[in-house]
Parts: C-alpha cells; structure tokens; sequence
C-alpha cells in the first residue's frame, strides 16, 4: 500500500459490511427564527475550485481546476460543538448512529489502559484505529472519558447522518462541498491552504495536524495531541476557523471522482445517488508522510453510518 495515497479517515464498513437498518426521527428547530450566531455571510460568486498541483491526489478527483460559481450563503465560522451538540440530545433525546452501533473508533493513542483490555477489534489496514465499544460523542475514548473539558471543542463521532439530523433541527444544513471550498479558501485563489502555501509561515503553526512521526510520535508542536477549541489558530479571510486540520467535515454531496458527475459549474450539488458522503478538510490525525489531505483542495469520502473520533461538521444557512 502506498501511504500516501491513503487517507487517515476510517469507515465502518471495515468492520461491518452491511449496514444497520436505524430509524432516525427527523426534527424541526424549536425556534421560530434560526440562529446564526457564529455563522458569516459568504457573498457567493466564481472561484477555481480544485487543483493541479504535483502533491494533490489524481485518484481522489481534486482536479481539474474548473471554475464554479455558488449563490450566497451563510456558513458557522466553526465546527459545531460539544456544547450546541448537547444541547440538540437534551431536546430530542436523539440518539447517534454509534450509539445504536454500540462502538466507534477511537486511535490507539488516547485509549486508557482500563478500555484497551476490552478492545477486541482494530482495523486491519489502518491498526491505529480500534473499536471501542461504548465510543461515542459524549464519551469519545470510551466509557471512562467525557466532553467535561472539552464543551468548546468540536463534536466527534458523529455520522453523515446524525450531522443532517442536527441541522434540521437547527433549521440549518450540511454545505455543499462547492460551498465548503469556496468559503474555506476565504477569498485566495489556488493557494495551498487558507492562509496561503507556506504550512507554517514564520514558524508558526496555523492548523492542528499531526507533528512527528506518524502514527508513532506526535510532538503536539501545533499544541494539541487530539481536537483544539473550535476557536483556535487563525481566521481565514472570510472569518473561518479550522477549515485545514482538527476534524474531517461532512458535505452534502454524495462523493464522486468523475468531475461530470459533480453537478456542473453552477451551484453543483454532486452526484444524485451514491454509496459515500464528502467529507473536507482534514484532521489532527493528518499527517504530510501519510494522509496529506488538509490541503484546501484536497477531498475525500465515507458511509452515511461511519463515525470516528476526529469526524465532525459545520453548518450552513441558505439566504
């Protein structure tokens, strides 16, 4: 296998082949107007979206450059968090697809010796990634963790599912992934990341992915071994946090690498059917050596159903 074509994100499928049939009841927000606190306006208009540059991947269809052209809209300037997450349970008493699965992944490294003697499963291809029964977004490393510390850190462990239950309860919704890009990319045209193609410029580091050895040594040189507070790091242009790094964000495409297929140049909306859903913007588990995918352009996919420990979303409003 070649590791650099290979992505840090992990799918139930590995575990589970078929799916479980959950019911998800569908909620409405319970206010009459929807809360845009935290949320920019994105003025719309035609960027190039995608790249051709030597370190994007072919396979993953980043490329070509093509030029698109998106309506306005208006975006969360972060990923949702703990805290609002918690907020939607405590109103719908919903229930995420890992816990009625009954287990999440969780990287090896943040398991506790009392949850490792329980763990039965890892993933083949990718052993970092352990089962954990009992994971989910209110424990996310297992049974003898909590969200206690961490209510302004993003919500993990939520599936492409549970993230539209979510919005709908908001009166929100997913991005588009054209929409994601455009407003991630904060007004630069082509440029590497959002604040331009030096990783760290001046030494400093922008983002929270992987520092040292992957997946052996992580040095924390960005601060964080897992997720950062949905506020760290700098802005990009638009007023966006952590489109680059922390956790990977759904879109609400259906994911193809057959750019005829994307929904053409204006307001695409992806494929009508597929089997995988978008997911933008890396994680902190990325790495240069190995899943090089917190690049602006970079894409990559996964079940409805999958959930993880670096896995979360933001939300975007229509005008």
């Amino acid at each position: 296998m070649n590791k650099s074509k290979s992505c840090c994100a992990v799918s139930r499928l590995e575990i589970e082949p078929k799916s479980k049939k959950i019911n998800h009841n569908i909620y409405s927000s319970s206010n009459q107007t929807v809360n845009k606190d935290d949320m920019v306006y994105i003025a719309g208009g035609n960027f190039l979206m995608g790249t051709n540059a030597a370190d994007g991947f072919q396979a993953d269809g980043e490329g070509p450059v093509r030029e698109i052209r998106v309506d306005p809209f208006y975006i969360g300037i972060d990923t949702v968090t703990n805290e609002q997450f918690q907020q939607f349970v405590n109103e719908t008493s919903y229930k995420t697809d890992a816990e009625q699965y009954g287990w999440s992944f969780v990287f090896y490294q943040f398991v506790s010796d009392k949850v490792k003697s329980t763990v039965t499963q890892q993933v083949e291809s990718t052993p970092w990634w352990w089962v954990v029964e009992g994971a989910y977004w209110k424990q996310p490393e297992g049974p003898d963790s909590s969200i206690i510390e961490r209510l302004h850190h993003p919500v993990v462990h939520i599936s492409w599912n549970d993230a539209q239950e979510y919005c709908r309860w908001a009166g929100k919704r997913l991005p588009t992934e054209a929409e994601w890009e455009f407003a991630a990319r904060g007004g630069l045209e082509q440029k590497k990341y959002p604040w331009g193609d030096e990783l760290t410029p001046n030494g400093i580091h922008h983002c929270n992915i992987w520092q040292g050895k992957f997946p052996l040594q992580n040095d924390m040189g960005d601060g964080y071994a897992a997720t950062a507070p949905v506020k760290s790091y700098f802005k990009n242009g638009y007023g966006l946090y952590n489109v680059s790094g922390n956790v990977w964000e759904w879109c609400s495409d259906w994911f193809t690498t057959n750019i005829k297929q994307q929904g053409g140049s204006f307001n695409p909306k992806g494929p009508i059917t597929g089997q995988n859903r978008v997911i933008r913007g890396g994680s902190y588990l990325c790495h240069q050596s190995y899943c090089n995918r917190y690049r602006i352009a970079a894409r990559t996919s996964n079940t409805p159903d999958s959930s993880s420990g670096h896995m979360g979303f933001r939300c975007v409003v229509d005008v």
